[in-house]
């Protein structure tokens, strides 16, 4: 008998004794998701839920297994966990990919379609279709989190979150002013720091034109460097990095020196605020073959 104990059919809590056998031997079936957690943990209680409806959404397309990493610390050591929420994909045996922090639910099927994970077809895709919620917006973020803060001014990891979600709407001066607000023990959380850097580039947005008017621009001269860049630094904060990478590689490429190396400069920044890997690694490695 499995000693993970069975939360529904899709997610169940892993333990050290039954690990080989719940995840790794079964993984070569199914792919795990290994959400690492702690009941004290702020995002935790934000991700957690959302990969549990995922879970159930994509109807044996992945199996979630919990790990409480208070309870099972041996497991946690051996995923070398510095923060948590943690989540690790394990495919086939082995670790696939993995990412840290509570990720809004567009960038968590974004993680399942890169690795292959598709939601169930058929009739249990078409219920999941129906009951889909749409995406929360940086706005309606804000609100749910000032209301959340309002009712529960302890928790001060909701006010890295609102920091994340002012950024997104674009409110560069409130997003700092929580952040520079944050206890010690925030301050240097991984998403902190990520947050800094993405502030930093959100600076030169400042009097910035829209998306569409930088757009608009780079389509009528592809030589306008200033509209490339600060269409780059844009698509990023908004959340397409990989089209913003492409505006400073492209300056690069053809304009390696213009105003001192920034693209190069934007490049590097940027990666500091990607909590991806895989795409970074990528992006290091087009930007080297044009540097040197």
């Amino acid at each position: 008998m499995s000693s993970a104990q069975t939360h529904s059919e899709h997610v169940f809590d892993a333990t050290t004794a039954g690990f080989e056998n719940d995840v790794i031997q079964a993984s070569l079936q199914t792919p795990i998701l290994v959400d690492l957690w702690a009941e004290w943990c702020g995002p935790c209680k934000t991700l957690g839920p959302m990969l549990e409806k995922l879970a159930a959404e994509y109807n044996g397309a992945f199996r979630l297994a919990k790990i409480d990493v208070d309870a099972e610390q041996q497991l946690a050591a051996m995923f070398g966990v510095r923060s948590i929420p943690t989540v690790i994909l394990i495919k086939d045996g082995q670790m696939a990919d993995g990412f840290a922090g509570a990720l809004p639910e567009g960038q968590l099927r974004e993680f399942l379609t890169r690795n292959g994970i598709q939601p169930a077809t058929g009739e249990a895709a078409a219920g999941a279709e129906v009951i889909e919620a749409e995406p929360e917006t940086a706005e309606e973020a804000i609100n749910r989190l000032q209301q959340a803060i309002a009712a529960e001014p302890a928790r001060a990891e909701l006010k890295l979150d609102l920091a994340l979600a002012l950024l997104r709407a674009g409110q560069v001066g409130p997003a700092q002013a929580e952040l520079d607000a944050l206890p010690a023990n925030l301050a240097t959380d991984a998403r902190a720091v990520r947050l800094r850097s993405q502030l930093d580039l959100a600076r030169a947005l400042a009097g910035a034109p829209s998306l569409a008017e930088l757009r608009q621009r780079v389509a009528a001269n592809g030589d306008d460097w200033e509209a490339r860049d600060l269409l780059g630094v844009r698509l990023l904060i908004e959340g397409d990095a990989p089209a913003g990478l492409d505006q400073f590689l492209d300056i690069l490429k053809r304009q390696r020196d213009w105003n001192d190396n920034q693209a190069k400069k934007r490049l590097l920044a940027a990666f500091a605020t990607l909590d991806d890997a895989e795409l970074v690694g990528g992006y290091r490695r087009k930007m080297a073959s044009l540097v040197f």
